[in-house]
């Protein structure tokens, strides 16, 4: 955060930070990710400073659930980090972009607005809702690039989670031995990172500051979601996927076997039966779709969906010649039918040249990276180098 203290004083060798509290925000078209940095150390500040740490501290870490959809995810938690020379917890915290109007006036009760000129922010939203900061609670919001942030983000995390962050999926396949392995990604470059929100946006990562947005597609999370809405009646991206997980796909579409009746072993393609010829390509039958039950449908949309997005991403692996595929983002939350969709498929497709990557902290990496730009900025105006 931004704050009304005034550093102009302070001498090229100045080493202050800003004053407390620290949060990093990423505001997406579905989600909204915070990172709040808890200090744990005894560094003192002013008594009026204290109290509205004190108030937000007991709220935000105190709680799991924040009203209706705030959610605090507890296991994610960080402890033990060092942020611009403080030692603390990092928190990882989510509400829907939905709510943003109840996060403002949470803003305002907490007391913000007198200990904060602005909050930094990545993300659509952060241009979005800049107005209805300003004009509710007086409070600026402070725009960082969201791609920046992601990678900033993806580095800062990975190097000091405790625990591994990386990891891959052997035997995707089979639901009684697939399992989680930890991946070294001490020295990934070069890399593809295949971000899944509300849409997706595909990055081809060379080096620490050497990235560029290659390609993207519309067919993301949201519409996952929001075909689910419409196809069952759900409400929630976990309604959603707790359908999905009860679904079988093959009901709803058609596969390899339903045209050549078994696999399509011709001398140039050697395809299985069980391989998706085309998704939701049952459903022009009556007798089909009235068969086809609300976990059918979320399972085939999510196939659909991950199907869509392992396609595209294995196209510019390909194209950038590059081996490691990262995927991250809000949509494989609570989402293993997709991870292992993903990892199987890239395995597959490229006979076993690409794998696919995940990475525990999935849709946190933007807010963190924008708290990472928030400090280097700080420091730089501090003269801090």
């Amino acid at each position: 955060m931004a704050t009304k203290t005034d550093y102009d004083h302070l001498s090229p060798e100045g080493h202050q930070n800003p004053p407390m509290p620290w949060f990093g925000m990423d505001i997406g078209g579905t989600l909204t990710k915070l990172v709040y940095f808890e200090p744990c150390d005894n560094e003192t500040t002013d008594e009026e400073e204290q109290e509205t740490l004190k108030t937000i501290r007991h709220y935000l870490t105190r709680n799991i659930n924040y009203g209706q959809t705030g959610i605090r995810d507890v296991h994610l938690e960080m402890q033990n980090q060092s942020i611009g020379g403080r030692q603390g917890s990092l928190h990882f915290i989510r509400f829907p972009t939905s709510e943003m109007m109840s996060f403002i006036e949470l803003a305002q009760a907490k007391n913000f607005p007198n200990l904060a000129l602005s909050i930094c922010a990545t993300g659509g939203g952060a241009y979005k809702f800049e107005s209805d900061f300003k004009s509710h609670v007086n409070l600026e919001l402070h725009k960082f690039d969201e791609l920046d942030c992601l990678i900033e983000g993806i580095h800062f995390i990975d190097r000091n989670n405790k625990s591994f962050e990386c990891y891959y999926w052997t035997n995707p396949n089979d639901s009684k031995l697939a399992k989680k392995e930890p991946f070294d990604f001490r020295n990934p470059y070069p890399y593809l990172v295949v971000n899944i929100g509300s849409g997706v946006s595909i990055l081809t990562v060379r080096g620490p500051s050497d990235y560029q947005r290659v390609s993207g597609t519309s067919l993301g999370g949201g519409t996952f979601l929001g075909l689910c809405c419409l196809l069952t009646g759900c409400d929630t991206f976990e309604e959603a996927i707790n359908l999905a997980a009860q679904g079988d796909s093959t009901n709803v579409d058609k596969l390899v076997r339903d045209i050549y009746g078994g696999d399509y072993t011709s001398s140039k393609f050697k395809l299985p039966g069980d391989i998706v010829a085309s998704s939701f390509g049952q459903m022009n039958h009556k007798d089909r779709r009235d068969r086809a039950s609300p976990q059918d449908l979320a399972r085939a949309t999510l196939a659909t969906i991950t199907n869509n997005i392992g396609s595209i991403a294995r196209m510019w692996a390909v194209r950038e010649k590059i081996e490691r595929v990262v995927f991250v983002g809000n949509f494989l939350r609570v989402n293993t039918i997709s991870m292992k969709l993903l990892a199987y498929a890239m395995d597959f497709w490229s006979d076993g040249a690409m794998k696919a990557l995940f990475l525990e902290h999935e849709g946190y990496f933007g807010s963190m990276g924008c708290l990472m730009e928030y400090m280097r900025l700080n420091q730089h105006v501090n003269g801090i180098r």
